[in-house]
């Protein structure tokens, strides 16, 4: 039987899924295509036609988009990581979801003005509307976490996996959670996991 195989790298969206796949600790081919031509070149559309990183493969299974891999690798592979019950599993679910919806596009205001815009072409008040509109479903997440707690259940599941990947872009433009001091103690949780570790080696 194949090994599955994950395509993308680590500094793109894809490391979500590279962050998965290391948490369920399988033996997996990574392909470290980038969002560049090669993610729109023949042979990888026929992955994802799209033409987006990340993709996997696993057997007669071809699968896009970051949070379904984590979802679909950590139920078949990631035993206590896939939670156990009907409840925490549409937990999981939610708060997938969520980030992608509340936190990633206001986030990627910010990313796009400090990494891919020349200084002098910032535009300071995109960058305080967002942090100041992020402020919401940061307080939504620190209320979730309250107690000391995680997103689904009494341990790290793809729940918080799938929330702490969508926000880990937040330390590359060195966001402060300074408001926030239950999703500060939860992020240095799930930010010091091996397996973040092992996907940031990664190409």
């Amino acid at each position: 039987m194949s090994k599955p195989k994950l395509y993308g790298i680590s500094g793109s969206r894809a490391l979500r899924a590279i962050w998965g796949m290391e948490e369920v600790r399988i033996d997996y081919e990574h392909v470290p295509v980038t969002y560049g031509a090669d993610s729109k070149a023949g042979d990888y559309l026929s992955v994802n036609p799209n033409g987006r990183i990340p993709a996997l493969i696993d057997g007669d299974l071809q699968l896009f988009e970051s949070m379904a891999i984590n979802l679909y690798l950590t139920k078949r592979y990631g035993g206590a990581l896939y939670p156990a019950n009907a409840a925490d599993e549409a937990r999981a679910f939610q708060w997938s979801v969520w980030a992608i919806s509340e936190i990633e596009p206001l986030q990627m205001q910010i990313v796009i003005q400090k990494l891919f815009t020349p200084e002098d072409r910032r535009n300071p008040k995109v960058i305080e509307g967002a942090t100041k509109s992020l402020q919401r479903p940061l307080k939504v997440l620190d209320a979730a976490l309250a107690g000391g707690g995680w997103l689904a259940g009494d341990a790290f599941t793809v729940a918080d996996l799938n929330v702490a990947a969508v926000m880990h872009l937040m330390k590359m433009i060195d966001f402060t959670y300074a408001e926030h001091a239950n999703v500060q103690r939860w992020a240095d949780a799930c930010y010091a996991r091996p397996a973040l570790a092992r996907a940031l080696a990664r190409p």
